[in-house]
């Protein structure tokens, strides 16, 4: 009798339930319960080298999941890819029923991961306002990731930020549910292409309503009413599942309504499962169950929650295996959790195992990694990257670009000439700081995260290899990041004085640990330049030198100190590896700038919540508008942005005045560059309804085009608008497009909106659900 007749669940030719069947019958309770948790990659050994023993007793029943083998490490790519052939040989011989793990690692911008290409922030991506752009980067993700043996990505995150002095904005694609969808699920298609046999897993997160804490503070208590949370926070992990097959899901940590998302089987198993249709596997953030005893107190010991997160919904425990380890066990002997839980999640989970042909294929070649990891080509997407996130805030008088052949300039400021200020809180070494005091075993060792950095080209870098041989560029930090100290002002400033041009870079360190200013429980009070940053750049521009800031920060600021003085802003956000080369492309009018903002800048910590789409009574004081002391608008709104040249909008053509609920409207425009440059427009598509049943925003963002013109070229946008997109959740909770009138606007931002027109729905509201949504097709002829 062949193998695959002995143990049919091993014969790749039966149908994966088939095969799921099979294994989960001759499975004992630890072997089911080892299927939903994970172990700690270096947990397995000893001085980087695989340990048989600790092996024996970690991995003896199997595993689910392997945590962050390459990610919480200092491995090259063929030691991790080496280490984890070993560890799923491990498994497959050494274990009864020989069932292979899945290797999970990190991937907000790029895979983090040692010698990883380390793309811009999220946030800078999402300026970029180009979706074909984040699958391109997901699909050099998903090679670096297959190629060392890895097989799901705990991203993207498809939170939608609705407070900036969240340390975790960096993370987003911003503000706007519609943007977020487009860029989110571009980014699940990347990774994981036509079939998992050939991705890698993409994890959306955090379901949900996480971008909306209290006071900004991570893990706070989002108060979200249940239409707000279903039509602003759901929808991009909706269009990520149905359009493009999300395969897992992250619980949040935070409450909503006093139930953690942890333990709420309303979300997870109501929202999640039966309404949006998913059926992949939930892995719970890193250390959820804990939280229900430790932080939310809803479980009363370890047994309590492991019950409360299996029954809502969580299928599988990460990092490690703890609480669905010993404590599910006794509550599973004692009756409190029955047994079918635990066999509906491990199906899950081994569901998964199949579908990405790990029985089949578990190993790969360690020696060919390294080939797959920062070529020139994937340096060059990180490049055309940062260059197009790059937003041109102001530009007053022109005084951008500057002429390369300047005879003099003056670089100033602390992110300057920082390869680490670069980065953002989960790219690779900047990660590695908080794992190394925190983390697994074996996370730090002899080599500094200096070491550690893929090659990193600085402001300071990019600027000197821009401008011509005659031109002296000459640096000082001038300060630092976090102190108050100006004892380094004078020589800054005698630089900036005797400069053609002074480029003052300012801004935040991104990470976790102490010392950080932006990212993961670097949550802020207030929003402005930290330290003395705003007092160094005023000292500048008082020389009377021309000054140019540029932002290297992960957070959208409050910069009202500065806008008044300084001619030319630039944000830059956290670029990455190739950051220095793209901010002195803008500055020198190698290209236009064409990044558009996908937050809200306010003005000052006091306006918050500031988002464009509002309700009608929002943002203003209904008698005299502004507050007693500050402009209720914003500093910058939502998809602002500048060009070295301009564009003209005209000749809207509607393709019908009135329409069906069931219809889909044709919309076009022409858009002319009416500019002596090349450049690139982002025609967006807001709609507003005028007057329906509960109040509704005064615009919502609809479809977006980044388009590029030669000098006096027109061409035609057009959008396909779905009218399923104006539906929304009426008072009894019934989703529907009703009857009325639409406005339609066409602009360059929230706020420049240059043509309008309007339409009438017609007939009887029409029902549908929110997966039906369909999102706007664009094309240009």
């Amino acid at each position: 009798m062949s193998d695959a007749e002995a143990f049919p669940y091993r014969d790749p030719r039966l149908a994966i339930d088939e095969r799921v069947r099979d294994l989960l019958a001759r499975m004992t309770l630890e072997e089911k319960l080892a299927q939903l948790g994970g172990v700690w990659g270096l947990s397995l050994t000893d001085a980087g080298r695989f340990s048989e023993t600790k092996a024996k007793d970690l991995l003896r029943h199997g595993i689910g999941h392997i945590a962050r083998l390459a990610g919480a490490s200092v491995l090259t790519p063929r030691e991790s890819a080496s280490l984890a052939n070993v560890l799923q040989r491990f498994l497959r011989e050494s274990t009864r029923l020989g069932i292979p793990a899945i290797v999970h690692e990190e991937s907000c911008a790029g895979y983090s991961a040692r010698a990883a290409t380390c793309f811009p922030q999220v946030i800078g991506i999402a300026s970029t306002w180009e979706p074909q752009l984040v699958e391109e980067m997901a699909r050099v993700i998903r090679s670096q990731m297959r190629a060392v043996g890895a097989h799901q990505a705990l991203a993207p995150v498809l939170d939608v930020a609705r407070d900036p002095r969240w340390g975790r904005t960096e993370e987003t694609f911003g503000e706007d549910p519609y943007l977020v969808a487009r860029m989110g699920t571009a980014y699940v298609r990347g990774l994981q292409g036509d079939s998992l046999r050939s991705g890698i897993v993409g994890t959306g997160k955090h379901f949900v309503g996480y971008g909306a804490p209290e006071g900004g503070l991570n893990w706070a208590p989002a108060p979200l009413p249940r239409r707000e949370l279903l039509e602003r926070f759901v929808p991009p992990f909706a269009a990520a599942i149905h359009e493009a097959g999300l395969a897992s899901v992250m619980n949040a940590y935070h409450e909503i309504d006093g139930v953690p998302c942890g333990a709420s089987r309303e979300l997870l198993d109501g929202l999640l499962r039966t309404q949006l249709g998913f059926d992949g596997v939930v892995v719970s953030d890193y250390f959820t169950l804990q939280t229900l005893v430790s932080y939310h107190h809803v479980a009363e010991n370890e047994s309590e929650a492991a019950r409360r997160g299996l029954e809502a919904g969580i299928d599988l425990e990460l990092p490690v295996l703890a609480y669905y380890g010993e404590p599910l066990r006794q509550a599973i002997e004692s009756g409190r959790v029955p047994l079918a839980w635990v066999d509906r999640s491990v199906a899950r989970v081994l569901r998964m195992k199949f579908e990405l042909g790990l029985f089949e294929q578990a190993l790969v070649d360690a020696d060919a990694a390294p080939a797959h990891f920062d070529t020139p080509t994937q340096r060059e997407l990180a490049r055309r990257i940062a260059l197009k996130s790059i937003v041109l805030l102001q530009n007053r008088g022109e005084l951008l670009p500057l002429d390369p052949g300047l005879g003099r300039i003056a670089v100033i400021g602390p992110c300057a000439d920082s390869a680490r200020l670069m980065q953002g809180d989960y790219h690779y070494p900047t990660h590695l700081e908080v794992l190394s005091k925190t983390g697994p075993p074996g996370a730090a060792d002899e080599l500094t995260l200096d070491e550690l950095f893929v090659p990193m080209v600085t402001v300071l870098d990019g600027i000197r290899a821009a401008v011509t041989d005659g031109c002296e560029v000459h640096s000082a930090r001038g300060c630092e990041i976090l102190t108050d100290s100006t004892r380094d002002f004078e020589e800054a400033v005698e630089l900036a004085r005797g400069a053609d041009v002074a480029i003052v870079v300012v801004g935040g360190r991104s990470g976790l640990v102490e010392g950080c200013t932006s990212g993961e429980f670097c949550d802020r009070a207030e929003l402005g330049l930290f330290g003395v940053q705003t007092e160094l750049v005023l000292a500048v521009v008082a020389t009377g030198t021309p000054t140019v800031v540029v932002l290297i920060n992960g957070r959208p600021l409050a910069l009202s100190r500065l806008v008044d003085d300084v001619p030319a802003l630039l944000e830059a956000w956290l670029p990455g590896e190739e950051g220095g080369h793209a901010i002195a492309d803008v500055l020198f009018g190698r290209s236009s700038p064409a990044g558009r903002l996908p937050v809200t800048l306010p003005r000052a910590v006091g306006q918050l919540p500031l988002y464009y789409n509002h309700k009608p009574s929002g943002a203003r004081s209904p008698l005299h508008g502004d507050y007693v002391d500050l402009s209720t608008q914003p500093l910058f709104p939502f998809g602002h942005g500048l060009s070295y040249t301009h564009f003209e909008y005209k000749d809207l053509q509607l393709g019908a005045r009135e329409l069906p609920a069931t219809g889909t409207l044709e919309i076009s425009l022409d858009v002319t560059n009416a500019g002596e440059r090349a450049g690139e427009e982002v025609v967006q598509l807001y709609v507003r309804d005028r007057v329906a049943s509960l109040t509704r925003p005064v615009k919502e963002l609809k479809g977006f085009l980044r388009l590029g013109l030669e000098p006096g070229e027109t061409r035609t946008a057009v959008f396909e608008l779905d009218l399923g997109q104006l539906a929304f959740y009426d008072a009894d909770m019934v989703f529907l497009v009703e009857p009325g009138t639409v406005e339609i606007m066409l602009g360059s931002s929230s706020e420049a909106i240059w043509l309008r027109g309007e339409i009438e729905i017609t007939g009887p509201p029409r029902r549908l659900r929110s997966i039906d949504v369909a999102p706007t097709r664009v094309r240009v002829r």
